[in-house]
């Protein structure tokens, strides 16, 4: 991979930059109040790379939960990612070393990325989407190390504001939105979740599970007239 590869990627990531660098802040300075090291942030976002689960994980690192606990939890946090990999099967194909990395650095941003992006001509496309993966993999150690730094010395109160990483997956979401044709597994997801929150309650998040499982088939059933749709796209039928 070159640097022609990297410069294609960068100008797709910078979204993701201002974003991550902002939630990895916000994160390495939630763990620093926590009483944690910034060496702690760094390696945590190097090794485990799951926002939402590095959130919780202060908590849990700062309340010594059980590791049983720790592991539903952070299960039933990720499991939305059985859904992202899913879907990316055909892109990671042939990428050999580089299709581990892959499933690892696989966030909700990435994946926002990687499922709306296509590699410019004369671009490695694999090289593409790796260095894609790989930038904001970076720039996420990077926000950690920042925040971790500055929360060791600058005390403040940092409730609240975790939300920074919603705000991003919206902001992310709504991109998405506007630059799909069709918005059906949206309104799928939707109002899967909301039959399921209303049905189990949000108790634990024992809602998210059903709520993927609706996703998962409908998906399933709906991916031949979207995949139609795509090719129509593309321009192979006439």
């Amino acid at each position: 991979m070159n640097r022609k590869t990297f410069a294609a990627a960068f100008p797709h990531t910078v979204p993701v930059l201002m974003g991550y660098l902002s939630i990895g802040v916000v994160f390495g300075w939630m763990l620093s109040a926590a009483g944690f090291a910034p060496t702690w942030a760094a390696l945590m976002s190097a090794t485990i790379y799951a926002g939402s689960g590095q959130y919780l994980g202060v908590d849990l690192l700062a309340n010594a939960s059980p590791l049983g606990d720790a592991a539903f939890l952070t299960l039933m946090i990720n499991f939305r990612h059985l859904v992202y990999g899913l879907s990316m099967l055909e892109k990671f194909q042939g990428m050999g070393w580089r299709k581990l990395y892959m499933i690892f650095s696989l966030t909700d941003e990435t994946y926002a990325l990687l499922a709306g992006v296509e590699a410019p001509a004369g671009v490695d496309e694999k090289g593409f989407y790796f260095a894609i993966a790989l930038l904001d993999h970076l720039y996420w150690i990077a926000g950690s190390i920042l925040g971790a730094a500055a929360g060791a010395l600058i005390t403040i109160n940092t409730e609240g504001i975790d939300f920074a990483m919603t705000a991003l997956f919206l902001v992310i979401a709504v991109e998405q939105w506007q630059s799909a044709e069709k918005h059906a597994p949206v309104f799928l997801g939707g109002l899967g979740t909301l039959a399921c929150l209303i049905a189990l309650g949000p108790d634990s998040g024992r809602f998210l599970i059903p709520a993927l499982g609706i996703l998962v088939a409908g998906l399933m059933l709906l991916r031949p007239r979207l995949e139609d749709g795509s090719r129509r796209k593309g321009g192979e039928y006439s």
